[in-house]
C-alpha cells in the first residue's frame, strides 16, 4: 500500500505508537509522512522511515496577558479558521498524490484533524484518547475546583462559546467524514460512541519488548516510579498524598518520569509533597535505556491518571518485569490484571497506600506478579501484533 499519513503530535505516548508503526509499516508498504512545524519531531523521530516528510509551517497567535487572557478564546478561534484552511491545502496535496489510505492521528489543537473532512480517499484515523463536548480531560490546576464564578462568565461569555463551538463542529464533521474510526482501548471506543454516536473497532497498542526488559543483575531500591507528563491528569497529586497515609518509617520515595513539565503543576506537587514530608525526586526526559533502568530498579510502579484513555506506562513496568499498582478506571482496567500482574485500586487513598504497604510487604508476591507481567506483555502486547492488526484495518479500508 501507498499510506499518507498525519499527525500533529508532542511527545508522549501516541508519538511513540506512530514511531513504532511506522518502523515496522515501512517493511512492506511506502508511508509518506504530513505534518505542521508545531509537532515534536525529534521525540521518537520517524523522518528516517519515511519514504516522504513534509512538514507545513503553522504557528498560533500571541496570546493575551491578564486582564486582558479572556479574549484569548478570539485569538483561539482565529488559529482554528487558519489550520482548517491550511488542512484544505494539505488535503489537495494528498488526494492528488495517488495513495491507497489515509491514515490520520491527533492533531494537537483539534485531537482529530480537521483534514479529514476534505480527504477523498479512504481514510481512517486512529483514537488515541477520547474527545469532544464532555470529554475534555482536566489539564491544569485551576480546573480542579469545580464550578465557580468562571462557569457563571463562561456561560455568557460569547468568545468563550465562538471557540468551543467552532472546536466541536470541526470535531464533529471529522469524525463523520471519516472512514473507518480505530481505539487503543475499549474504553476510548465506548467514549466515542457515546459522544458522536460511531463505532470505533479496537486496534491494541504493544511495547518493545527489548527495549523494555529486566536487566540482570538489577536490584529493586526503595522507591516506587510514576512516568508522564507534569500535568494534573497524571494524578501524581494523587499519589503524594497517598503515599503520606503510609508511616514515615515505611514510606517509600516517589520518583516521576516526566517527559513535558507544566511548571504551575510542578510548583504545586513540589509544594504538596513538602507538606505531606513525601521525598518526590522529579526525573526529566529520560531516554528508553535511563526508563528501563528505573523500571528495573523500582519496587513497583504506580500509574493513577485521571479518565486515562489507555496508558502505555503499565505496560512497559510490566515489560520490565515490574508490578504495578493502578487505578481502577478508564483504560488502565485494560492492561494490568489484578493480583495477577498487579493491583487495581479504587481512587480513595487510603486503599491506594494499603495495596502500596502490601506489595511491599510481599517482595516475594511482587516479584511473582512482576514476572507474570512479563509474559503478559511479551503474548499480548507486543508492537509486531498491534503493526499486524493494524495494517490488516488499514487495507480492508483501502479496498472498499
Amino acid at each position: 500500500m501507498r499510506i499518507a499519513l498525519y499527525h500533529n503530535l508532542p511527545s508522549g505516548g501516541a508519538k511513540r505508537a506512530v514511531y513504532e508503526w511506522v518502523r515496522r509499516l515501512v517493511a512492506e508498504h511506502t508511508i509518506d509522512v504530513y505534518s505542521l512545524t508545531t509537532a515534536d519531531h525529534n521525540f521518537c523521530d520517524i523522518r528516517p522511515f519515511a519514504s516522504k516528510h513534509k512538514v507545513y509551517e503553522f504557528s498560533t497567535r500571541k496570546l493575551l496577558q491578564s486582564p486582558f487572557g479572556r479574549l484569548n478564546q478570539m485569538q483561539r478561534w482565529q488559529d482554528l479558521g487558519d489550520l482548517n484552511k491550511l488542512h484544505q491545502k494539505i488535503a489537495r496535496e494528498i488526494n492528488a498524490g495517488e495513495y491507497d489510505v489515509f491514515f490520520a492521528n491527533p492533531c494537537s489543537f483539534t485531537f482529530v484533524p480537521a483534514i479529514l473532512q476534505y480527504i477523498e480517499i479512504p481514510s481512517v484515523y486512529y483514537l488515541h484518547e477520547p474527545f469532544g463536548p464532555g470529554m475534555e480531560r482536566i489539564d491544569d490546576r485551576s480546573q480542579l475546583s469545580g464550578k465557580d464564578w468562571r462557569d457563571t462568565i463562561d456561560r455568557f461569555d460569547p468568545f468563550f462559546n465562538l471557540y468551543w463551538n467552532r472546536l466541536h463542529d470541526i470535531q464533529r464533521k471529522s469524525v463523520q467524514k471519516t472512514g473507518k474510526l480505530l481505539a487503543n482501548s475499549h474504553f476510548t471506543a465506548e467514549c466515542n460512541q457515546a459522544v458522536f454516536g460511531r463505532d470505533a473497532t479496537f486496534c491494541p497498542l504493544g511495547v518493545d519488548v527489548n527495549d523494555f526488559q529486566p536487566i540482570s543483575g538489577s536490584v529493586r531500591e526503595e522507591f516506587v516510579l510514576s512516568v508522564g507528563e507534569m500535568s494534573s491528569r497524571k494524578g501524581f497529586d494523587f499519589i503524594v498524598e497517598s503515599l503520606a497515609k503510609i508511616p514515615g518509617n515505611q514510606r517509600p520515595p516517589l520518583k516521576l518520569a516526566c517527559n513535558r513539565v507544566k511548571q504551575e503543576e510542578l510548583d504545586y506537587i513540589n509544594e504538596l509533597a513538602g507538606r505531606s514530608c513525601v521525598d518526590v525526586q522529579v526525573l526529566y526526559k529520560l531516554d528508553v535505556e535511563k526508563l528501563k533502568d528505573y523500571y528495573n530498579r523500582a519496587r513497583m510502579c504506580v500509574y493513577t491518571p485521571v479518565a486515562e484513555p489507555f496508558g502505555l506506562v503499565p505496560l512497559e513496568a510490566m515489560a520490565c518485569g515490574t508490578p504495578v499498582v493502578g487505578i481502577r478506571e478508564g483504560g488502565v482496567l485494560e492492561s494490568i490484571v489484578h493480583e495477577q500482574t498487579g493491583l487495581l485500586v479504587e481512587r480513595d487513598t487510603e486503599r491506594f497506600a494499603a495495596a502500596v504497604q502490601f506489595l511491599l510487604a510481599n517482595p516475594d508476591l511482587a516479584e511473582t506478579y512482576g514476572r507474570n507481567g512479563r509474559e503478559h506483555v511479551t503474548r499480548n502486547w507486543n508492537w509486531d501484533r498491534s503493526v499486524s492488526l493494524l495494517s490488516s484495518q488499514l487495507l480492508s479500508v483501502s479496498l472498499n
